[in-house]
């Protein structure tokens, strides 16, 4: 019982999808733009995506887990000044692949 509360993994793996995300989105993509920018966005997130799909065969996620994941890779990029409606976006996204 007490392992379903265990996240640590989660969080860690959270934190670095998002230092991922800093490095390989320059400044100017994490503003809200709807040209060019969107599709590097997209491509970056096709990359997260990949990186989930790996971890979650190792781990076994539940809804507090995947919460706790979403938590630290919101958190991270919200710390490092990114457009809030760019990191609800790209939490959307880690949290659906999660699934």
């Amino acid at each position: 019982m007490l392992s379903w509360f265990n996240a640590k993994a989660e969080k860690e793996f959270g934190l670095q999808l998002a230092e991922f995300v800093i490095k390989e989105m320059p400044t100017e993509l994490n503003k809200k733009k709807r040209d060019k920018t969107v599709i590097k966005r997209q491509k970056i997130m096709q990359q997260v995506a990949v990186q989930i799909l790996e971890f979650k065969r190792d781990h076994k996620l539940n809804v507090y887990k995947k919460a706790q994941l979403g938590n630290s890779f919101r958190w991270r990029l919200l710390e490092e000044q990114f457009d809030q409606d760019v990191v609800s976006e790209l939490t959307n996204i880690v949290v659906r692949e999660m699934g």
